[in-house]
């Protein structure tokens, strides 16, 4: 998969074509499983009665996505690494490109009313 180095924080850009190009590569990608993690999807298959390992795969990436959201550590992340947040990558703009907060100059030289 191709992630870059995150050597310093990157932009919301960055993260769509990271989130693009990897999700490209996951289509050919196969995955290998330690014993562990053979054992507790045979026994989840077996559970649910359900002949297709990729279902409750699907199923399990559904549920850690969820949860990472709820709980604001998928923001964290994004943040520390992008300097976004999930809501800034699904609008496709930052808080302050929403805000006009990047329009004005911060310059106190050059004050301009601000709505």
């Amino acid at each position: 998969m191709g992630l870059r180095a995150h050597s310093s924080r990157m932009s919301l850009d960055d993260l769509a074509d990271d989130v693009a190009e990897t999700a490209d590569d996951l289509e050919t990608e196969t995955f290998h499983l330690d014993a562990e993690a053979r054992t507790e999807l045979a026994m989840l298959a077996a559970a649910f009665d359900n002949d297709d390992p990729s279902a409750l795969i699907e199923r399990a990436v559904h549920a850690l996505f969820q949860t990472t959201v709820d709980t604001g550590k998928l923001d964290f992340h994004l943040r520390a690494n992008y300097d976004v947040t999930y809501d800034e990558y699904l609008s496709g703009m930052t808080y302050d490109e929403m805000t006009g907060g990047t329009t004005y100059p911060t310059d106190d030289g050059d004050r301009r009313y601000q709505f």
